[in-house]
């Protein structure tokens, strides 16, 4: 064979052979990718926290006594708080779950029944309540009365305090990359879902007020008149020794 022919032969081979090892490298190089996006998530908080809304249960716990009777002042104005957000936000019916097997059956009935009047103050009307039962495993234990509704809510979709990678100095790559820690701003987030009054606020403006047509008329009128329409404060700030009384 001569050296030409050799040259020839071995050619393809190792045309081949550098693509299969660049595929390879390839593969590697993606899993990596998607490894450090695992890990290191988006740079943007809204997109590595975002808030999503969901249809999910809101609850109240009414505690049964032992000697049943009305409720109390405080749970009896919890139950009427409650039933004026299920006027506001809720949507489809509302249901107590009564626990049975407690020796509790009698105090349970008085207790629904003034949950039931509680509701009538808050404005619902008592034949919406659909009542369920649900076995007691300990009986040693509090088993209250559950009012349940489901209502539009705002939430983070995952847990915070996950910590998918170490902040210490042992990976070179992500100690070197500048980049947020994931669960950087999870709580924030969290929080804002929390407080949001009208979860959907966050997808949309509410629409304009009437506007107040007496102030626009007289903003007109000073225009007109060449005098400035803005509103000017002329009161004075009170000095802190003249309120408190300085020496």
């Amino acid at each position: 064979m001569t050296v030409s022919s050799r040259n020839d032969s071995t050619g393809p081979l190792l045309i081949a052979a550098v693509l299969v090892l660049g595929g390879l490298l390839g593969g590697c190089a993606k899993r990596t990718a998607e490894a450090d996006t695992l890990a290191y998530g988006p740079d943007d908080v809204r997109e590595r926290h975002p808030i999503v809304l969901r249809d999910a249960p809101r609850s109240l716990d009414v505690f049964v006594g032992r000697s049943g009777g009305a409720l109390d002042a405080r749970q009896a104005e919890d139950v009427a708080s409650f039933a004026r957000e299920f006027r506001r936000t809720g949507k489809g019916g509302l249901v107590a779950e009564v626990p049975t097997g407690t020796r509790r059956e009698r105090a349970a009935h008085d207790t629904l029944s003034g949950i039931r009047a509680a509701l009538s103050r808050g404005g619902v009307s008592p034949g919406i309540l659909s009542v369920r039962s649900y076995p007691v495993q300990d009986p040693g234990l509090a088993s209250p009365i559950r009012l349940t509704f489901a209502s539009l809510q705002a939430s983070v979709p995952h847990a915070c305090g996950q910590w998918p990678t170490d902040l210490g100095s042992s990976d070179f790559k992500y100690s070197t990359s500048n980049a947020p820690y994931w669960n950087l701003g999870c709580a924030s987030q969290a929080t804002l879902a929390a407080q949001v009054a009208d979860p959907i606020d966050l997808v949309r403006s509410r629409d304009e007020g009437r506007p107040d047509i007496v102030k626009r008329m007289g903003a007109i009128a000073k225009i007109r008149e060449g005098k400035d329409p803005s509103t000017q404060y002329r009161q004075a700030t009170p000095q802190i020794n003249s309120t408190v009384g300085g020496n």
